[in-house]
């Protein structure tokens, strides 16, 4: 992260998302506000910036205001957004001047000439300009320049309410409510000054920490168990504030900040340090004299100690995590998330991460998942992107080690998550795993959409065991045995979040239908295993966002499953394989045409023109991929899953319509 303090020294900013304000505390409230700005800018390659003002406007504007308590200095700020993820940190001196601009001049000089944003996000009632009589009606006169994200009622008072919690619990010393609003235990942030030596005395020495902005917010007197970073190494200690009255004063007494830094010696005068408050341990008192005072700091350290041996305990149950995020994609689907979300949000016995990406819905998909379900991450997109692109701009902003892409119309088994990722924990070459995939509507059935896993023939042509073309075989535990397979299915399947960036995500340009396909062959040419968990069982309605027969679901199938054979078959096989692909396509047409569906046929007609017009483009991209997956080989290609012979063949000439009859012929 870099921060800016000189507005008329900024970089040129690239796709700028902006938001403004305070942010004091960077609590979880505000975290709302930070994750849209982060997501929007992943979502157009863009820079995320954060300006804020110094000193507070308020120190400005009611100069004679005393009142003023701030939750984070000015540094204290910076190193959070920094753990946060902005690019940026804009520190605005705030002034007279600074605040008695024409609004105009705010928006044109300031926000247009140092920014150039492509979105700025605020509150609905933000005021700018002199007599703060700029509004977000008048930054919406300038949406051909930039867009505006406007931040709800709703979500402004929770921010105002939490950081009087936050204000409220410090005050009483009420630390564990406090810490449960922010993003991280409170922090006091200063350098170490040198004092006299009283605590070294009496077996306890401590560094004595001044802070620099006298509004700071210094918690309630006492003494405090608290973690202290010197350096970026963290050590534990105990922490004093107060005007220490069992020591004699020449003066009026004064406010002391002093921590006991456990199992060190080193100096560390003139040195910044920054003290993160775990408990409060007891009210500061007097004692009448320095060894009633010395055995009390004794039963300090002991409950301190017994305060951090409970705190790592936590932490190292909260490590035992999934290390999985699953991401659902959603657009206008609040009837699925209500009906199948539940069941979703107990994949795993271990805690796991739950996200929503939505597709700019335009249905009530938003406000019930804000409503009902403030655990799950929403990720929200400006438009429509599809199911390949919205998932590769959603996943930006995902860094578990797994990420499971299901579909919104899937019910799952409790735990069902948990089998495939033991299998993935144990061998580092399965890039991809995906369930057994079930009819939502007949479950004694395998579905459509995936069904025990995708194989492929030797013309291109994709199919699944349990499901050829349109038959679909009982569940009678033929399939249950974990295998290696072609190609895993999108409605769930579990992919290393990693492997999917690397390897260039889905293609964009499929917009939906058989990108899973083509990134599986991308990961086996790499040399990874994509393989199918019979112990895993998940069931999916089918259909969701295009009916099996609709005309538009017939060309993207029929146009991207021809480029996927373009991107990833070798060359010498293409040369004939191709030709015969364009043929067999054409007796599928005529087929559609003379069962009285024309608009099938003329789906795959449309299909292949898009085709022969994109192929310098395809041609390229297979170039790309080429490049991407040699830097990012791990072994040979694993052609596990490919069939030999004409599926074509097998099932409309020999009749063979079940996975069993035709590969224990051919394989």
């Amino acid at each position: 992260m870099q921060v800016h303090r000189d507005p008329n020294n900024l970089p040129k900013f690239k796709n700028a998302v902006v938001t403004i304000g305070s942010f004091d505390g960077v609590h979880r409230a505000h975290l709302k506000i930070l994750d849209r700005v982060l997501s929007l800018a992943d979502e157009i390659n863009g820079e995320s910036i954060l300006v804020t003002f110094n000193p507070h406007p308020r120190k400005i504007i009611f100069p004679k205001d005393n009142s003023l308590q701030l939750l984070n200095t000015l540094e204290e700020k910076t190193f959070i957004l920094n753990s946060i993820g902005i690019d940026h940190v804009v520190v605005v001196p705030f002034s007279v001047e600074f605040s008695q601009q024409d609004p105009r001049e705010y928006i044109e000089k300031f926000l247009l000439e140092k920014f150039n944003p492509s979105y700025i996000v605020v509150g609905y009632d933000h005021r700018f300009g002199l007599n703060r009589a700029g509004n977000i009606d008048l930054l919406k006169q300038y949406k051909e320049r930039f867009e505006i994200i406007q931040i709800q009622r709703q979500d402004l008072e929770d921010i105002t309410i939490s950081s009087t919690k936050i204000r409220n619990a410090l005050i009483n010393g009420n630390i564990d409510t406090a810490n449960s609003y922010l993003i991280r235990p409170y922090i006091i942030q200063g350098k170490v000054m040198h004092g006299d030596k009283i605590g070294k005395s009496i077996g306890y020495p401590t560094a004595n920490v001044g802070v620099n902005d006298k509004d700071k917010l210094i918690p309630k007197e006492g003494i405090y168990a608290c973690y202290i970073i010197i350096e970026d190494e963290r050590f534990q200690g105990m922490l004093y504030i107060g005007s220490r009255p069992s020591l004699k004063s020449n003066g009026k007494p004064e406010k002391r900040i002093e921590v006991n830094i456990f199992e060190f010696n080193d100096e560390v005068y003139d040195l910044d340090i920054r003290l993160e408050l775990i408990s409060y341990i007891r009210d500061d008192e007097k004692f009448d004299n320095l060894a009633l005072l010395s055995a009390q700091l004794s039963e300090d350290e002991k409950s301190a100690r017994a305060i951090f041996e409970i705190e790592q305990k936590e932490s190292l149950e909260s490590i035992k995590s999934s290390d999985c995020t699953v991401a659902i994609l959603n657009y206008n689907g609040e009837h699925y998330l209500e009906a199948y979300l539940p069941s979703v949000l107990y994949s795993s016995r271990l805690p796991t991460n739950y996200a929503v990406i939505d597709n700019a819905s335009t249905d009530e998909s938003i406000e019930y998942l804000e409503e009902w379900h403030p655990e799950v991450k929403l990720i929200r997109l400006t438009k429509n992107y599809g199911f390949a692109e919205g998932y590769n701009k959603g996943l930006k902003s995902i860094d578990s080690k797994y990420t499971v892409i299901l579909n919104s119309d899937v019910i799952v088994k409790e735990n069902w998550l948990d089998p495939i990722l033991d299998m993935m924990n144990s061998d580092k070459e399965i890039g991809i795993v995906q369930p057994k995939i079930l009819s939502l509507e007949n479950r004694a059935f395998f579905e459509y959409a995936g069904a025990a896993g995708g194989w492929m023939d030797i013309l291109g042509y994709p199919f699944c065991r349990g499901r050829i073309f349109d038959t679909l075989e009982e569940d009678s535990n033929q399939y249950n045995t974990n295998q290696e397979i072609f190609w895993a299915s999108g409605a769930a399947m579990v992919v290393r979040t990693e492997l999917f960036k690397k390897l260039g995500g889905f293609d964009k340009d499929y917009f939906a239908h058989m990108e899973e396909i083509d990134f599986c062959w991308r990961a086996k040419r790499a040399g990874h295993k994509v393989m199918y968990s019979s112990e895993s069982v998940v069931y999916h309605l089918g259909g969701g966002t295009l009916d099996y027969g609709n005309p538009r679901k017939t060309y993207l199938n029929f146009r991207n499953n021809l480029n996927t054979l373009i991107k990833n078959e070798k060359k010498g096989s293409l040369l004939w394989k191709f030709p015969v692909r364009l043929v067999l396509d054409g007796v599928a047409g005529i087929k559609f045409l003379l069962s009285g569906n024309g608009a099938s046929t003329m789906a795959i007609i449309k299909s292949h023109l898009a085709v022969y017009r994109g192929m310098g483009h395809t041609i390229r991209k297979r170039a790309l991929y080429n490049r991407l997956i040699k830097e990012n080989r791990i072994n040979h290609e694993s052609n596990i899953g490919r069939y030999s012979g004409s599926i074509l063949v097998d099932y409309y000439l020999k009749g063979r319509k079940k996975f069993s009859k035709i590969i224990t012929q051919k394989a």
